[in-house]
């Protein structure tokens, strides 16, 4: 007779990891947990997040793992999933700085931008020597970034920058900024154009934004740009349109349809414990069924999320992942994962609302992934017209 499952990973499905992908994996879940875990309530509770880890995180070759060349590692995408899955097992907020740094913002310069971009920015990008972030929303302009109201303009041999851009994560710790701008409002979104801006050039300020109850381990800014002047070949050379952020913010979503399956493994994991220790009535509270039926719905969540992500991170492996697959992974695994903590609160009593357990953390954090890299409704037109083939999004 087989073995009784693992309570942790109840399908094997790790099981299917070849041999690389393991070790990544058991790298990056013991670094968190001997150097982020045992900080990361104290971040949480005072808005911060050192720009020091990114040195550690660079050590270990995760930022931009999964570009090649520059000083990147190179590793497949699984791989990558693999590490926003133990990052965010820790806090959303480190997944997210992750998350930004490669996939948006090396992302971007890799794909879209001049040789000259590269050789500047990815090697140190790749060492957490600089840091990145990505300038695309704005406060009227999240769903709709067609709508932006940031311009480019031309005078001479340089791009003159005004405007603003909101919820910019890792905003007050970057060194450059990638700036999303329409040149030409006549031509509508197919004016918009990136640019290479470096955060010390005049008239670019990043404000941070205070008074958050979510994502507190993680700094997000405003960023205002007033005659902001680059040179000519600060634009990205080719891309033209919402294809390039577009395609960014794909490769963002893809971390994060990982990274919620860490949180939500987490939080379940935390009840279980929990349940086990607690007593009443006589006997440990896993022994009642109430609570046995709760903690059997969460073995299911975080499994089918895991399966998710599996299938997912082979699709892309072979190149045979469309958009429309991540939108379901994304809207699919955050939604499980709320579910998963909200449940898991309920199991740890009054205890769950504390920073002594990890689950009310999660939850809060949770409540602003389901938010960024697009909306759940958004995410679910895109799975609607793949299924459908009309477009549903006016």
């Amino acid at each position: 007779m087989a073995a009784a499952p693992d309570p942790s990973d109840f399908l094997a499905v790790d099981d299917d990891l070849t041999a690389e992908e393991r070790d990544i994996r058991d790298a990056v879940r013991d670094y968190a947990a001997a150097e982020l875990a045992p900080r990361i309530a104290e971040w949480y509770e005072s808005n911060t997040l050192p720009r020091d880890i990114a040195k550690g995180l660079g050590s270990l070759g995760l930022l931009g793992m999964h570009l090649e060349g520059y000083g990147c590692a190179g590793t497949n995408a699984t791989s990558y999933g693999l590490a926003c899955r133990e990052l965010e097992a820790v806090d959303s907020g480190l997944r997210s700085f992750v998350s930004v740094q490669g996939s948006l913002a090396m992302f971007a310069i890799h794909r879209w931008g001049s040789e000259e971009h590269k050789q500047e920015w990815l090697p140190r990008m790749a060492t957490g020597e600089a840091l990145g972030c990505f300038g695309l929303t704005e406060a009227d302009a999240g769903s709709d970034p067609g709508s932006m109201r940031t311009r480019a303009r031309r005078d001479g041999d340089d791009w003159v920058l005004d405007g603003s851009k909101m919820w910019i994560t890792n905003g007050t710790l970057a060194d450059v900024a990638v700036v999303w701008a329409q040149t030409d409002p006549e031509q509508g979104s197919k004016g918009i154009r990136g640019f290479v801006v470096p955060t010390d050039t005049t008239g670019f300020t990043a404000n941070e934004v205070k008074h958050k109850l979510s994502l507190r381990a993680s700094l997000t800014a405003e960023l205002v740009l007033e005659g902001v002047r680059v040179p000519a070949d600060a634009a990205f050379p080719e891309v033209r349109g919402l294809k390039g952020p577009l395609s960014c913010l794909n490769e963002a979503r893809y971390g994060i349809l990982w990274g919620a399956v860490g949180a939500a493994r987490t939080c379940y994991e935390s009840a279980l414990a929990y349940a086990l220790d607690r007593e009443q009535f006589g006997q440990p509270i896993a022994g009642f069924q109430l609570t046995q039926g709760k903690l059997a719905d969460m073995v299911v969540a975080v499994n089918q999320a895991s399966l998710t992500a599996a299938r997912i991170g082979r699709l892309k492996d072979a190149e045979q992942l469309h958009p429309s697959q991540v939108s379901f992974g994304k809207m699919a695994n955050v939604r499980a994962a709320l579910d998963v903590a909200r449940t898991a609160r309920t199991v740890l009593g009054g205890n769950g609302i504390t920073l002594e357990y990890p689950v009310f953390r999660h939850m809060t954090n949770l409540e602003t992934v389901l938010t960024y890299e697009g909306t759940e409704e958004m995410h679910a037109l895109s799975i609607g017209q793949a299924v459908t083939g009309i477009p549903a999004f006016r």
